[in-house]
């Protein structure tokens, strides 16, 4: 019974804890994906990033099960207002469905407040940097890769912006999982190539070559 107690203690006085990081993680407009380290990690971006550029990113991680071709800017219509303009919202939803035929689920959406807005990122490549991490097959859990995925994706939202302006952020995270992305497909090119040379080419070339003789 003591032991009950104490423990309950402890969740509490955790609790308490944790409360005013979560309070205070304005960039966060629906979380139920993301955990505690990475929640701080987003507002710490973008608190740097509003401070420096005067545009407010805000992100919704959703694990809403959202029917095919669903209009997240509607969606998004509910929590406006919670937006400070000029922003951007960036929406992970991944058990969003892409095609019933398929199956296929998750999405991104990147929503600015205005055409200026949406002229300082490259769309794709905030994309991609989240989907490619999710997309790999590795030992990490998706709960993981979710996580991975949206802060890399926040943090190439944030760089882009900054950058417009010639700007750089201090708190934001290097692309490393980008780059590896980049080097694992260069591998896997490389070794189709080397493959199709071996058993498909070098035959061809070969014959070609004794033909002549």
């Amino acid at each position: 019974m003591n032991k009950a107690k104490v423990r309950a203690s402890l969740l509490a006085v955790l609790a308490l804890w944790m409360l005013p990081l979560l309070l205070n993680a304005t960039q966060l407009l629906r979380n139920d994906l993301l955990k505690l380290e990475a929640v701080q990690l987003i507002d710490d971006m973008g608190e740097e990033l509003q401070a420096k550029t005067g545009i407010n990113a805000y992100v919704i991680a959703t694990n809403e099960h959202f029917p095919e071709r669903y209009n997240l800017v509607e969606y998004s219509k509910q929590y406006e207002a919670k937006l400070s303009k000029p922003y951007v919202l960036f929406i992970f939803a991944p058990y969003a469905t892409i095609t019933k035929k398929s199956e296929a689920r998750g999405r991104v959406g990147i929503i600015p407040s205005s055409a200026t807005v949406r002229a300082m990122y490259d769309y794709e490549e905030v994309r991609d940097a989240g989907i490619d991490i999710v997309a790999i097959k590795d030992s990490n859990t998706a709960e993981d890769k979710y996580n991975i995925g949206i802060l890399q994706a926040y943090s190439v939202l944030a760089d882009n912006i900054a950058a417009s302006k010639g700007l750089k952020l201090e708190k934001t995270i290097p692309d490393e999982m980008g780059l590896m992305v980049i080097i694992l497909r260069i591998l896997i090119y490389a070794g189709t190539a080397v493959l199709l040379w071996i058993f498909v080419f070098r035959s061809l070339w070969m014959r070609m070559r004794n033909g002549k003789k």
